[in-house]
């Protein structure tokens, strides 16, 4: 199976704040988060500093990935850390993962 966009979520280095995305490049967008946090801090991202990769998950399609995003973003915070630590028990740092 070919995966051509992930939905992602991103931390802070305290892991205080979780940022949920789109992208059907996670290299690119991580990368992206970590400029803006350093220079503009335009974003979301940007200015609470997620740009530390916990999650990710592949689709197919565009249109899946974007579902699966906007289902994720109305859970509560209890919620998505138990889906964080199903797939990554100690909150690491997947960067170099993906990288």
């Amino acid at each position: 199976m070919l995966f051509r966009c992930f939905v992602y979520i991103t931390t802070n280095e305290n892991k205080t704040t979780l940022y949920i995305g789109v992208t059907n490049d996670i290299q690119r967008r991580l990368a992206q988060h970590y400029f803006d946090s350093q220079h503009t801090r335009k974003s979301f991202a940007g200015k609470y500093n997620c740009y530390y990769l916990l999650y990710y998950e592949g689709f197919e399609t565009i249109e899946a990935a974007i579902y699966r995003e906007k289902e994720l973003k109305k859970w509560r915070r209890e919620k998505k850390d138990r889906l964080i630590s199903s797939i990554n028990p100690n909150w690491e740092f997947l960067n170099s993962d993906v990288i």
